[in-house]
């Protein structure tokens, strides 16, 4: 189980690490598949899949979930189709043109009656609680998505008190300060980076597979314009795309890493998911508090 997009909240109040308590929360939120009118449906599914029977998975005191989005699939093109060939038969039938009001009504009876033959699509989303850490560590880049998992949380513990990640120093202003030259001893400089004008709608020069210490990135910098991404090597274990949002994107452990992973012995599914989940997890958990600390340390405001 390996992350490749990182949302890190914190948590305000603490949160239980208790299995069984967990365990009883998130099944009254277990995931059930769409029915009848339902667009889509979420709950809590097994973090181990077919290989597990719980909604909770704890290894060295962090916790592991897994939350189960299934949506129906009703393209657009399809409703819009079966309107049209609907209106052409009344408007034949009937001698009379079709009004605004009643397609929108016709579109409404339509989607009624598709909906319950469509088909659906399901995607799992896994985060983690770091109870120690004061932690929640969610596996996606859109936040919109971290954000439906977090309420999902909230509503099955009652409560929830998280905020998003925030540092003292702008993020974009000290990893402009990296391409200068300023760069920790523990991070180096990747081949990606996206550069920013700082006023509103400012061009973008998005660069990949490029030498971020070239004359041409230069020119950029000096020019104004600020780091908004900006691809790094932490300490020789992991890689990633670091944004001025505190999002860590397209995530990589190296191989020294996963040979370490591998080197673990594992005798099923289950073994080798808790053994992953472990030296990720604590791989995070010293990256983290580095991250933070690079950036200033925590925005207590």
């Amino acid at each position: 189980m390996w992350f490749r997009d990182l949302q890190l909240y914190r948590l305000v109040d603490p949160v239980s690490a208790d299995p069984e308590a967990l365990e009883q929360q998130l099944a009254e939120h277990d995931f059930s598949p769409c029915s009848g009118l339902d667009t889509h449906r979420i709950g809590w599914d097994r973090p181990l899949g077919k290989q597990g029977q719980q909604l909770v998975h704890l290894t060295n005191g962090r916790v592991m979930l897994c939350m189960r989005r299934e949506e129906r699939i009703l393209p657009p093109a399809v409703v819009r189709e079966a309107v049209e060939e609907k209106v052409e038969k009344i408007e034949s039938s009937e001698a009379r043109p079709v009004g605004r009001k009643e397609k929108s009504r016709l579109k409404d009876e339509i989607i009624v009656d598709l909906l319950p033959r469509a088909f659906t699509r399901s995607q799992r989303l896994f985060a983690y609680i770091d109870p120690r850490a004061g932690l929640i560590v969610v596996d996606s880049a859109a936040s919109k998505k971290a954000e439906e998992l977090l309420n999902l949380l909230r509503e099955s513990l009652g409560s929830l008190k998280v905020r998003p990640l925030a540092v003292s120093h702008s993020p974009s202003l000290l990893m402009t300060r990296w391409l200068e030259g300023e760069l920790p001893a523990d991070f180096s400089l990747e081949d990606e980076c996206e550069l920013k004008e700082p006023v509103d709608n400012g061009a973008v020069i998005r660069v990949r597979r490029t030498d971020l210490g070239s004359d041409d990135i230069r020119q950029h910098i000096e020019g104004g314009m600020q780091v908004t991404r900006l691809a790094v090597e932490w300490n020789d274990r992991l890689c990633c795309v670091l944004g001025d949002d505190l999002c860590v994107r397209r995530l990589r452990f190296t191989d020294v890493v996963m040979e370490e992973a591998a080197d673990v012995a594992a005798d099923d599914a289950a073994a080798r998911f808790d053994a992953d989940f472990a030296l990720m997890s604590a791989e995070l958990a010293a990256f983290i508090p580095r991250l933070i600390e690079v950036f200033g340390g925590l925005d207590e405001e």
